[in-house]
């Protein structure tokens, strides 16, 4: 048996140590890959963003567990993480993508008005709604607001009317 074999092992028959240095291993190319995809991966936390994120976990997990084998795996998350830089580059220069893989912001309220069609779709409701004015601006009510969206990342925002 070889130093290699005896610290991380095959397969899925895996001691503590051997799971334990694959752990090391994995939170250093889970880094790695991350660094790749780019800093905005949790910047911004838009479904593009989520998704490189839940990929890398459930995948690496699988070096940890000795349910993957080790290259392959890797290389098959370098790919995640380069198709999302990729994706995010295309999208900076180009609307139609980035609203592809990004989405677009919602008008849930405007100029009094609640969009009903846009706050089911959304499944926001007004508490939501009265909340996230609570949040953004520090106020009670739709007084002075002008309008309100669900931006992409599923944040709402809120916008002041100019006259006050």
């Amino acid at each position: 048996m070889n130093l290699i074999d005896f610290l991380v092992g095959h397969g899925k028959d895996l001691n503590t140590l051997q799971m334990g240095i694959r752990a090391v291993a994995a939170f250093f190319l889970t880094l790695l890959f991350l660094r790749i995809a780019g800093l905005r991966t949790f910047g911004r936390r838009t479904a593009m963003d989520m998704v490189i994120v839940i990929m890398l976990g459930s995948v690496l997990g699988r070096i940890v567990v000795g349910a993957s084998p080790v290259i392959p795996t890797s290389v098959a998350c370098l790919v995640f993480a380069l198709v999302h830089r990729l994706l995010a580059r295309l999208s900076c220069g180009n609307d139609f993508i980035g609203m592809l893989v990004k989405g677009e912001k919602i008008s849930l309220y405007k100029k009094g008005i609640e969009n009903q069609a846009h706050l089911r779709k959304a499944m926001i409701s007004k508490k939501d709604l009265q909340e996230g004015i609570r949040l953004k601006i520090n106020q009670e009510g739709f007084q002075g607001i002008d309008e309100i969206f669900l931006e992409r990342t599923g944040e709402i925002s809120v916008i002041k009317s100019e006259k006050q």
